[in-house]
């Protein structure tokens, strides 16, 4: 049986020998703050599966938080950047024109659900980047300064980013933090005020929000209100429709950018290519999108997407970088978005949201520990609890995680306070893979509770 369709199997106990070799190197060679959640050294992987240095085969429910949508080693992927391999390998878009990073631009032009009939796009290398030149073109569109952000967010690391990001622990000792930079209440709505009608929350939000222009900026200074459509390190927490809805007509009453960062959740993610798409339907598309992640296989690349009009009011030299569109990158970036479409990977989000909320609604009701569970499509969370007062429960989350990664699971921790586990498996996980998973994750809760 090839690793591709292979199922977990741990012949040692994690670290194994070679890879606690690897594992002291590491120590030695690189900064502790970077830190390691797990005692994995990989080997090689193919698909959802990857094998460790000790030839441990473990099932991948992280995937590079989120880079592995099409999964390891896609022979088309290999092949495609083997022969943009061979031609260069980069030529800066200041200096030289590289056609495959137009090529790109006008591919994701096409499928973007952004506002405005022409589209641009701006391709960087990081996540984090693309953010920061979201915030950059908005605030060079508007001529405004300021930026509206949420609790729960995570935009990145930089200066800038980890201002917008609301979980400080990726912040510590790093001040002073760049101005302009304002925070609102996510509509996260399993944790609203205690006894709040359901029709009363989305009201409540967006009062919350709207509150911001008399306590901390005037609408007509704010250039943007950003958001992840599905937050990530909140807590796989996503933004409701009709909050969506609510956020665009502020936007458009006070000339202010809506942008969504779809670093995590674009391409097949949530069962659409990107989130926004279920905003597009509704009215209520964002006029920036930020990407990266998963858009190039693995390989480091991003972007931002909004229309030429916007583009054309950003002062030149404000934006660029040395490996902006790297040649690689984008040519497999392109293959990513031909295999992504011909292989229709948002219907297997979709398949996979199917099997897994029906387990784990199955463990809400079997496990007090199990508080709320929620999602779109394979790009789902379940928070655990201490009691009926919603106490976050880290600590059981950090024994199942440990637990299950023994059995050859790999998942991970996320939430403001720690308590939730996310999914976030490769798309092309096999049936049989994805229910071996669902079994060791139920052993693990079974085992920890």
């Amino acid at each position: 049986m090839s690793l591709r369709t292979a199922l977990p199997q741990v012949n040692t106990p994690l670290p194994g020998p070679k890879a606690k070799a690897w594992l002291d190197k590491r120590e030695k060679v690189m900064p502790a703050a970077i830190k390691q959640f797990y005692p994995v050294v990989i080997e090689r992987g193919e698909g959802a599966m990857i094998e460790d240095a000790d030839g441990n085969r473990l099932l991948d429910w992280v995937a590079g938080v989120g880079v592995m949508n099409i999964g390891y080693s896609n022979p088309e992927l290999i092949e495609a950047v083997k022969e943009q391999a061979d031609k260069y390998f980069h030529s800066m878009m200041n200096i030289t024109t590289n056609t495959k990073y137009l090529d790109l631009a006008e591919e994701i032009g096409k499928i973007a659900p952004v506002r405005g009939d022409n589209k641009q796009v701006m391709l960087v290398n990081t996540g984090a980047e693309t953010v920061e030149n979201a915030v950059k073109i908005a605030r060079g569109a508007t001529g405004r300064p300021n930026v509206i952000v949420f609790s729960g967010a995570f935009h990145g690391r930089t200066a800038l980013t980890m201002t917008m990001t609301a979980k400080k622990a990726y912040a510590l000792g790093m001040g002073p933090f760049p101005d302009g930079i304002y925070r609102a209440d996510f509509p996260y709505t399993y944790r609203a005020p205690d006894c709040m009608p359901e029709e009363k929350m989305i009201p409540f939000f967006i009062e919350r929000l709207k509150s911001l222009f008399e306590t901390h900026s005037p609408a007509k200074y704010v250039a943007a209100i950003i958001f992840e459509p599905l937050q990530g390190e909140g807590g796989f927490i996503p933004a409701p429709l009709e909050w969506v809805k609510e956020v665009r007509k502020l936007c458009d009453e006070h000339g202010i950018l809506m942008v969504a960062d779809e670093v995590q959740t674009g391409f097949g993610r949530t069962g659409r290519m990107f989130a926004s798409e279920y905003y597009k339907e509704a009215g209520c598309e964002p006029d920036i999108m930020t990407f990266a992640k998963a858009v190039a296989g693995g390989l480091p690349l991003g972007g931002v997407v909004t229309s030429k009009e916007i583009m054309d009011k950003v002062p030149g030299g404000t934006i660029g970088g040395t490996y902006n569109g790297n040649a690689i990158a984008c040519a497999a970036a392109l293959k990513v978005l031909e295999v992504m479409q011909r292989d229709d990977y948002s219907a297997n989000a979709r398949k996979i949201n199917d099997v897994c909320m029906k387990r784990f609604n199955d463990w809400k009701d079997k496990f007090d520990v199990i508080g709320d569970v929620r999602g779109m499509g394979a790009m789902m969370g379940i928070e655990f609890i201490k009691d009926a007062n919603k106490t976050p429960n880290a600590e059981i989350v950090g024994k199942i995680v440990q637990t299950a990664i023994q059995k050859g699971l790999m998942i991970e921790p996320a939430g403001t306070f720690g308590n939730v586990i996310r999914f976030l498996s490769p798309l092309c996980i096999t049936d049989g893979q994805l229910a071996a998973g669902l079994d060791i994750f139920e052993e693990s809760i079974k085992e920890c509770v």
